[in-house]
């Protein structure tokens, strides 16, 4: 009688242990579907340009999945799940802030040409004026430059008006250090012929 009530005892302990055991296996399997989720938001954030105007966001995201996703693989499926979840959130906020970014972007740029149309203008009166006193040795390579700088700059607006708001932004930054370089150049090259004069 004794041994029948241990075995019960036994009996029941080993039920509950395979109860709670399915219960954890259960809890603890991969978050499949949130890290889809996520991979799906970061997609449609991507073929939205959130990679180009909410940058840091969209980084911010592929970051989280990449965790969500090395903590799946060592099997740190509740980490990875709010990972994953943190991934989707992000991506969706990226794509919440494209529009506003863009339209920010899109009015720096424009205040910025006419600066760099203004230094363009400067370069040319220091250019004629170099080339006059002949403080510059190649005058066709000097008027070849200053002509592709205004060929850029027309690119750049035509970029604005095709809405490829960040190319646009990035090419007249690039363009605006070039013709800055270009000024000092000729700052330098012309104070060397005065001092030549001397």
């Amino acid at each position: 009688m004794h041994t029948d009530k241990n075995y019960v005892r036994f009996f029941f302990f080993m039920l509950i242990l395979a109860f709670s055991l399915a219960l954890f296996i259960g809890c603890s399997k991969p978050p499949t579907q949130e890290i889809e989720s996520a991979e799906k938001a970061i997609a449609e954030a991507q073929q939205k340009e959130a990679d180009l105007y909410a940058e840091d966001e969209f980084k911010k995201a592929e970051d989280s999945l990449k965790k969500a996703q090395d903590f799946s693989l060592t099997k740190k499926y509740k980490e990875a799940k709010a990972a994953a979840e943190d991934a989707r959130t992000t991506a969706l906020t990226s794509i919440s802030l494209i529009e506003s970014n863009k339209a920010q972007m899109k009015t720096e740029t424009e205040q910025m040409i006419p600066e760099v149309e203004k230094t363009l203008a400067e370069v040319k009166a220091l250019a004629a004026k170099a080339i006059k006193t002949k403080a510059v040795a190649d005058k066709e390579m000097l008027q070849g430059e200053i002509g592709k700088y205004e060929l850029d700059i027309e690119a750049i607006k035509n970029q604005l008006q095709e809405q490829k708001i960040r190319s646009a932004r990035d090419q007249l930054q690039a363009l605006q250090s070039q013709i800055n370089g270009q000024k000092d150049n000729l700052n330098v090259a012309l104070e060397q012929k005065q001092q030549a004069k001397k």
